[in-house]
């Protein structure tokens, strides 16, 4: 198990450029399996998750041709659809999230689609129930073995249906409007998900000749085609990331230039940070934090209560962030309460962060109070171990402004998410190396 040193404490400085987005692409790199005609991809990011996908995809027979470090071809014109039956497909879907959005593109294109129960994070139950009841109303057969946690969808032909979600899923609606696209007639899908990755994806899906209206609205019109033809796309930069450098700014009382960030696409993002007395400033398409030497001060609402940062589907919040803006609050000035609504061992975490002294009280596992410090007294350094991506990059920015010498395990977990992750924060002052 890799690990990380952290020498806390220091000031950083420079410039960074954002990973592609992880979320975007397990979805865009599925949505090969469209076509049998060769489709680009630019802006990969070099992540475990992202990694271990393109080779499952490669195990599909699909032929895969790496043209610089973060771009690729794919050609799917041989599927291999025996190896879905296979047990090394069994054992390599069932440690990756990101292999459930393999179902829809197979079902669409071939008729079935497999996968064992996807591992991932451990953060509660990620139901998949949405998925599925999106290809049984297009039509499909569902079976499930319970003795090997294997799922499957089967159906000669799929027929467009309207359909309401159960809720505004992101891989749900993703799954399943790739399915549609190759359903006979019309498929409308209320209560659908809008987040910016998932407009990437109908983008692209109508540039390979899907027909797919309603984008970025929660209603979603499907009117099905026979064939997609190839297409090159590029990957918006990782929200999740670019939130997470300005967390670190913030803690380190560092000034940053986060380069390239589509601003269109970032929501609520700088507005939460903002609500935690952080100046955020557009430059062009850059976020620049200044170097916040006095501090920050938490907003509280108009009528003085605390303010409550809560996660909700596009435009909303997003969950992936509740991490970072927690550790945020332990160093401001005032309290607030975070609310993580989606997973109930999301927030278990902060023990982690109370060790090294920071005032959280833990309400239930979907809120917690964070009463900051306002920099009077630093974190602690301790060493630790990261249950998943996003609480692990959120230990790594408190270990990073903390005094001290911090150990973090179980690293694999950061790497899921992040690019090289050491190397980008040694190249802005951080003191950090992998043991």
């Amino acid at each position: 198990m890799n690990s990380f040193k952290i020498e806390g404490g220091h000031k950083l400085q420079g410039e960074v450029q954002p990973q592609g987005a992880k979320n975007e692409a397990l979805q865009i790199l599925c949505a090969v399996l469209l076509t049998a005609e060769k489709v680009t991809i630019h802006n990969i990011p070099d992540i475990l998750d992202v990694n271990k996908l393109i080779e499952l995809i490669r195990k599909l027979n699909v032929k895969v041709e790496k043209i610089s470090a973060s771009s690729y071809t794919f050609q799917a014109d041989d599927v291999n659809l025996g190896f879905l039956e296979t047990p090394e497909f069994k054992q390599d879907g069932s440690g990756l999230r990101g292999s459930i959005m393999l179902v829809g593109p197979m079902l669409g294109r071939f008729g079935r689609g497999y996968i064992p129960k996807p591992g991932g994070d451990k953060i509660g139950r990620r139901r998949l129930d949405t998925h599925f009841e999106g290809f049984i109303k297009l039509g499909a057969n569902f079976r499930y073995n319970q003795e090997d946690h294997f799922f499957g969808v089967e159906a000669k032909e799929l027929h467009g249906v309207h359909m309401l979600l159960d809720e505004a899923s992101v891989t749900g609606t993703a799954n399943i409007v790739m399915a549609a696209v190759f359903a006979k007639g019309t498929t409308t899908i209320y209560n659908a998900a809008c987040e910016p990755y998932l407009q990437q994806l109908c983008h692209m899906l109508n540039r390979m000749g899907a027909k797919i209206s309603g984008i970025g609205s929660n209603l979603l019109t499907i009117e099905g085609v026979k064939v997609l033809g190839g297409t090159t796309h590029t990957m918006l930069p990782d929200m999740i990331e670019i939130g997470s450098w300005i967390g670190l700014a913030a803690m380190t009382k560092s000034a940053l230039r986060i380069k390239n960030v589509n601003w269109d696409y970032l929501g609520q993002i700088p507005d939460v940070f903002r609500k935690f007395g952080l100046t955020v400033e557009r430059d062009g398409d850059d976020i620049v934090i200044p170097e916040h030497k006095e501090g920050y001060a938490i907003q509280n609402y108009i009528d003085g209560s605390v303010l409550t940062v809560a996660d909700a589907p596009w435009p909303g919040f997003t969950p992936d962030l509740l991490s970072v803006v927690l550790v945020v609050a332990t160093q401001a000035r005032g309290s607030v309460l975070i609310h993580q609504k989606m997973f109930e061992s999301r927030l278990f975490f902060v023990d982690k962060l109370i060790d090294m002294g920071a005032k959280i009280i833990l309400c239930d596992p979907h809120r917690a109070n964070v009463i900051g410090h306002d920099f009077q007294s630093d974190l602690k350094a301790t060493t630790m171990t990261s249950p998943d991506i996003r609480a692990g990059i959120s230990l790594l920015i408190a270990a990073l402004s903390a005094k001290g010498t911090s150990i973090i395990h179980n690293i694999e977990q950061i790497d899921r998410g992040y690019e090289r992750i050491d190397e980008r924060l040694r190249a802005i002052g951080a003191k950090i190396e992998r043991v």
